[in-house]
């Protein structure tokens, strides 16, 4: 038995802080006790001084590319994350019938794994994480093992191919599906597909999280297709980072909450999350025109050896209103011609190759397999302080990166995500109270997710918690030095059992695969 006293206890509700005892008995919480009140028998953990709040669950996550080699999750530890929501933008490691094809549309991502399943089940069976995994199927995914990366609508019998292995995936534990429909092949779904396929996210009682098909100028006939698949099927929906992209559409987020508050009012259950950034981080492939991606990366790259198809790719590049070569900088990508320009962007590297930035963009993608991720300076600090002032608005890191050392320059939300809420955003701006903050990383993403005994402290609930030092949380990682883990929490339990104590790893592994049974 574990005893948790001399806190200030935030229970995840947006409730203000109480003195009490928080009493572990195995893995679940058994009691809130008086402050300072212990059985003689207990485990004391001292949290004096600090507050005593539910894990953090991490509603959109890449880290099912990762956890397999990166099973300590190092980087949710010093953030107080205890459970992390994987299959987003509408990419999971599953399910697989052409392996070489998922391998090549999930590049990007740097897999980390030695792909030895070929679906929901087999993926999971053998994680040993130290936190928690709840797992999405993506369509982009459902896409290449049904149909492969062609530009076309699915038949007949691929769609129902497709709703066949989501169901499956459902059968085998999975919690949502997801789409990322500016991604190839994802991007070249028409919306009867997507209805179809959320529908049957519905029948399966499965959130459908979406990275919407665009987040610029027409951020707001995006979000109506997704609302509009939602009220068709009565799926819960979360859309996912929601922001606009792009100078020329900065403020657009006022009217998409209103969008989505009138969506609310009107019976649909919808949410979003945010993170705290005014960078995003994605694939070098996605700033190109989609057609280029047709038949995927490798269809990308003979395209790219014949002059004529590559200066057509070039010139659609050129006129894409939301690239700016100043704003993305190359985050990490293999072995090859460019690998010293991880941190420079493309302006730079064209620069230095006495090309535009589009033929820079090209050449890094070549020279790389097509497997290039960037971080791109592309919203506004004014509308990430709308979109997180919300009270629909989960926090959410779309971060991937478990482990504390590496190469490149990944984006610092994979280290910093939660602290920076706590620290910049609630004890410096004052933007969310300490309440409100906490609610909006627990109880807020756990109620998306259909989970009521998980994000609150309460006597039955899972005893996934954090004790964090208010005056001390932070993040550190930064984007020119973003290998910095976050700092201020001082001990973390998943399942009970201490994973951080004194700010230092335990190398235990208590996390599971979390279903919806």
């Amino acid at each position: 038995m574990i005893a948790i006293t001399g806190g200030l206890v935030l229970d995840g509700s947006g409730a203000d802080a109480v003195a009490a005892t928080v009493l572990i008995d195995g893995d679940r919480i058994a009691d809130v006790l008086p402050a300072d009140s212990a059985p003689a028998d207990a485990e004391v953990i001292d949290a004096a001084g600090n507050i005593v709040a539910p894990g953090f669950i991490d509603l959109h996550s890449h880290a099912d590319f990762s956890v397999r080699t990166s099973p300590d999750a190092i980087t949710q530890l010093h953030q107080g994350v205890t459970t992390l929501v994987t299959g987003n933008c509408g990419w999971s490691p599953f399910p697989i019938t052409d392996l070489e094809s998922m391998k090549a549309g999930t590049a990007f991502l740097d897999p980390q794994h030695d792909w030895s399943w070929r679906d929901t089940s087999e993926f999971a069976a053998p994680l040993e994480p130290a936190v928690n995994l709840a797992l999405q199927v993506g369509h982009s995914s459902l896409r290449i093992a049904a149909m492969g990366s062609a530009e076309r609508a699915p038949s007949p019998d691929e769609l129902r191919t497709m709703q066949d292995l989501l169901r499956k995936a459902a059968d085998q534990g999975a919690v949502g599906f997801s789409t990322g429909l500016i991604y190839a092949p994802g991007a070249y779904a028409e919306s009867f597909e997507v209805a179809a396929l959320v529908a049957t996210a519905a029948e399966c009682g499965l959130l459908y999280s979406t990275h919407i098909r665009n987040e610029g100028a027409d951020l707001l006939k995006a979000l109506d297709e997704a609302i509009a698949a939602a009220r068709a099927a009565g799926a819960r929906l979360e859309v996912s980072h929601l922001k606009a992209v792009g100078k020329a559409n900065y403020g657009l987020v006022t009217a998409a909450l209103e969008l989505l508050d009138q969506a609310r009012a009107d019976g649909v259950d919808v949410a979003w999350d945010v993170y705290p950034y005014t960078a995003s981080s994605t694939t070098l492939t996605a700033r190109l025109p989609t057609w280029a991606m047709d038949g995927g990366p490798h269809a990308l790259l003979a395209r790219l050896a014949d002059r004529t198809e590559r200066e057509r790719i070039a010139d659609a590049i050129r006129t894409r209103d939301l690239f700016d070569g100043n704003a993305v900088v190359i985050a990490s990508l293999p072995p090859g011609r460019y690998e010293d320009c991880r941190g420079l962007s493309l302006t730079e590297i064209a620069r230095r190759d006495e090309v535009d930035a589009a033929e820079a963009a090209l050449r890094v993608l070549e020279h790389h397999r097509a497997a290039v991720s960037v971080v791109n300076h592309a919203m506004n600090e004014d509308d990430v302080v709308t979109v997180l002032q919300h009270p629909c608005t989960s926090v959410a890191s779309d971060g991937w990166i478990l482990d504390a050392t590496g190469n490149g320059h990944p984006h610092p939300r994979n280290f910093g995500t939660f602290p920076r809420v706590l620290g910049r955003y609630t004890r410096d701006l004052g933007v969310l109270t300490l309440p409100e903050a906490i609610r909006r990383m627990t109880s807020l993403p756990a109620s998306r997710l259909g989970f009521d005994d998980r994000g609150v402290i309460k006597a039955g609930a899972v005893a996934d918690l954090v004790v964090l030092d208010p005056a001390q949380v932070a993040d550190r990682s930064t984007y020119d030095d973003p290998w910095q883990l976050s700092v201020g929490i001082e001990h973390m339990l998943v399942a009970g059992q201490p994973v951080l104590t004194d700010g230092v790893p335990t190398d235990a592994r208590p996390g599971r695969v979390l279903t919806l049974s």
